[in-house]
């Protein structure tokens, strides 16, 4: 309504250039952001930044339909084209783009693409090839520099081994400072998000890294449980398998994970699973619907970690999730949530759903350590048992929890909300 408020007029020359160039602009912003997204205190503004793109992309685009509408007689077919070109856009993104592409480069592409389209359809004011040409020249320069910025940038020791992409998203396997032994090591990346990693020399291959050390909250746990041997251990997230170290030979540790791709680079280019003592299960599929669908399990620790990537699986944290996970524990059980996340605040959400459950909990923290290969994590260990929480080598780490939760609504199937909970500063966080 708005576009057609705007551009309903031809004489308004001025209006469609200002939207064209704050079009321009704003992918410009976004390039910016993505740039310097570790240094972006704030996840509303890249969700203002992506917001105003988005609109300036409507408003230019609803316009030059406007514009470009034909006789009342050919509307018919004016509408078919549209409803067409949308599916055509839809099977490319969903069906195409996957297959052709190993990154979101659709995304970069189909602004450059976008803006293109609308400089050399308009025959009113940017009458001329010279200034079109400028136009264009200056939007590719602009676009090819985000697309060779878009994601991770690779450092000058660090090399990609692989990378894959799938509905699920891309996996990258890194390899980082292959001419020091006692440094080298690879990594599995998910989107901008490391989901493991392992050192390459004899002596630390088999050291547990990343978010599961020793000082890590699912280490300290897994350490400090009722139970050491004939343990029953359920992981919704494989990553790259380091939790199978802990396992000893009367151990079962079986994984939940969505993505086959996945486990196919976790047994390529990783050992934790080989390397295990326990019995190893996989199963494929959501987790929370393959817990669903499973009897009682009994397990002793049940680890959520699926919430430390871009896209947080909210299902997995509502009352009906905790409902299935609950059945799931054995008695003096506990649920070891790993929640290291850059613009969520989760640990509210848990602490809100602990006091509904009526459940103890414990935040655990750790923090980078490059030779241990450890990575700053955030864990919430919930149990009935407050007994089990009350280990001193646990609660000699836990750190106090913070927020006032009465502010915090119970996330259910229903109802949940992310505004509440999204992070001013997360660099902050921990202070």
């Amino acid at each position: 309504m708005l576009s057609f408020i705007l551009c309903f007029d031809r004489q308004r020359w001025y209006i469609r250039p200002l939207f064209l160039t704050l079009f321009i602009l704003s992918i410009v912003g976004v390039i910016a952001a993505r740039f310097y997204e570790e240094q972006t205190e704030d996840v509303r503004i890249l969700i203002g930044l992506y917001t105003f793109m988005l609109f300036c992309c409507c408003m230019v685009c609803h316009g030059e339909l406007y514009a470009l509408r034909p006789h009342p007689a050919f509307l018919t077919g004016y509408y078919l084209r549209i409803a067409g070109g949308g599916a055509i856009g839809g099977f490319f993104v969903a069906v195409a783009a996957p297959l052709l592409f190993k990154t979101y480069i659709e995304l970069h592409l189909g602004l450059i693409f976008c803006v293109i389209l609308i400089v050399i359809a308009d025959r009113r004011y940017l009458k001329g090839f010279r200034r079109k040409s400028v136009y264009v020249t200056l939007l590719l320069v602009v676009g090819v520099a985000g697309i060779f910025l878009m994601g991770k940038r690779t450092a000058a020791n660090q090399r990609a081994i692989e990378q894959t992409r799938s509905f699920f998203g891309v996996l990258t396997v890194w390899e980082d400072d292959w001419n020091d032994p006692q440094r080298h090591k690879r990594l599995l990346q998910h989107g901008t998000t490391y989901h493991g990693l392992q050192f390459q020399s004899p002596e630390k291959r088999s050291l547990p890294t990343a978010y599961y050390g020793f000082s890590s909250g699912i280490g300290m746990l897994i350490q400090a449980g009722n139970k050491q041997g004939n343990r029953r251990i359920g992981v919704v997230g494989l990553g790259v398998g380091t939790i199978a170290f802990y396992g000893k030979p009367s151990d079962t540790i079986c994984f939940y994970e969505i993505n086959p791709q996945v486990r196919q680079m976790a047994e390529k280019y990783f050992t934790y699973l080989a390397d295990s003592k326990a019995k190893i299960e996989i199963i494929f599929g959501d987790g929370r619907l393959s817990l669903e669908h499973q009897p009682p399990q009994n397990y002793d620790i049940l680890v959520l970690d699926a919430f430390s990537s871009d896209a947080v699986p909210v299902h997995l944290l509502t009352c009906e999730a905790f409902e299935i996970y609950l059945k799931h524990l054995a008695p003096g059980g506990a649920l070891a949530f790993h929640i290291s996340s850059m613009h969520l605040d989760l640990p509210l959400v848990l602490w809100k759903m602990a006091e509904h459950f009526h459940l103890s909990s414990l935040w655990l923290e750790t923090f980078d350590d490059s030779w241990f290969g450890a990575l700053s994590s955030d864990w919430i260990i919930l149990s009935p048992s407050k007994e089990l929480l009350d280990k001193p080598l646990l609660q000699g780490s836990a750190s106090k929890p913070y927020g006032n939760l009465d502010k915090i609504d119970l996330w259910t199937d229903d109802h949940l909300n992310l505004l509440q909970i999204l992070k001013r500063h997360p660099a902050k966080q921990k202070d």
